[in-house]
C-alpha cells in the first residue's frame, strides 16, 4: 500500500526499543513517510547513538521519507547552548546527565554529575556542533493528508483551534500540555507525543481503556508517547489504516 505515514513516540534515549520496534513495522517503500515526533534525547542511556541512528544509518536502511521534529527536550537543550537554563539541567527526572554522558562515552547509570560534567551540562558544551545544528533546523510540525503531526498539541485561542501555522509562537506546539485538547479538540486528526498516555483519564480513550499505559485515543487526537526512556515502551502508528505496533513483548 502506498502513501503510508508511520509516526513513532518520544523515544528517549532507548536505542534498543526503537531498533525492536522497526523490525517489528512492515517494510517501507519511497512512497511512505516515517515520522519522528520528537524527544530522541535524556533519560535513556544512549541519546547520542540515537540521533546517529536516526541521521546516518536510518536513511540507508528505508528508502522512505524521514521527517524529525523538534520536541520539548531538544528545544530546552537549545535553549541551554544559547542562554543557558539551569532550571532545565540540575531536576535529574529530565535526564540530561545521562545524555551529556551518551555523548562524552561515560557510564550513564547512578551517580552525581562531576564539576566538569555540572559545567558542561550548564552550556550544553558536550554538544558536537552539527548535532546543534541538526536540532536547530529540526521543525516544529508536520502535515500530510492523513494528519496533523506535532510533538505536543495544538492551543485554542478566541475559542478556534489553532493550525500550527497560526500559532505565533511556535514553542507552545512542543511544550503544551492541557487536558481540554485531548478531551474537546475537534478538527483535522492530531498525532502527538509529549503527555504520557498513562497520565491521560483512561475512561476517555477509545483505544484499550483497560490499559492506561498504552496509546490514548481521543475523538480527534492520538497521543503515542507511551513512556519510552521511563519505564515504557515505544509505539508506532501507521496512517490510514490506523494499525498500532509497539516495542514490548
Amino acid at each position: 500500500m502506498a502513501n503510508r505515514t508511520f509516526a513513532i513516540g518520544d523515544i528517549h534515549g532507548d536505542l534498543d526499543a526503537l531498533t525492536t520496534l522497526l523490525d517489528r513495522m512492515p517494510a517501507m517503500d519511497a512512497q511512505d513517510t516515517l515520522v519522528f515526533l520528537g524527544d530522541y534525547v535524556d533519560r535513556g542511556p544512549k541519546s547520542a547513538q540515537i540521533i546517529a541512528f536516526i541521521r546516518e544509518t536510518l536513511p540507508l536502511r528505508i528508502p522512505a521519507k524521514i521527517v524529525t521534529l523538534r520536541g520539548n527536550h531538544e528545544d530546552a537543550w537549545l535553549r541551554v547552548v544559547n542562554q543557558g537554563w539551569p532550571e532545565f539541567v540540575f531536576p535529574s527526572g529530565n535526564g540530561c546527565l545521562q545524555c551529556l554522558r551518551s555523548f562524552s562515552g561515560g557510564g550513564t547509570e547512578g551517580g552525581m554529575p562531576s564539576h566538569a560534567e555540572l559545567e558542561s551540562m550548564l552550556r550544553g558544551k558536550f554538544f558536537p556542533p552539527d548535532v546543534v545544528e541538526w536540532m536547530t533546523a529540526l521543525p516544529y510540525f508536520y502535515e500530510d493528508e492523513h494528519a496533523i503531526y506535532v510533538h505536543a498539541g495544538l492551543p485554542r485561542k478566541d475559542g478556534k483551534w489553532q493550525h500550527p501555522s497560526e500559532v505565533e509562537d511556535p514553542i507552545v506546539l512542543l511544550w503544551l500540555r492541557a487536558r481540554e485538547f485531548f478531551v474537546d479538540y475537534r478538527g483535522k486528526l492530531v498525532i502527538c507525543g509529549h503527555t504520557m498516555t498513562r497520565t491521560l483519564p483512561p475512561e476517555l480513550s477509545l483505544y484499550t481503556p483497560d490499559d492506561p499505559s498504552d496509546m490514548w485515543v481521543g475523538e480527534n487526537v492520538y497521543a503515542i508517547d507511551t513512556g519510552c526512556g521511563k519505564g515504557g515502551f515505544l509505539t508506532a502508528i501507521e496512517l490510514p489504516e490506523l494499525l498500532v505496533y509497539e516495542s514490548r513483548n
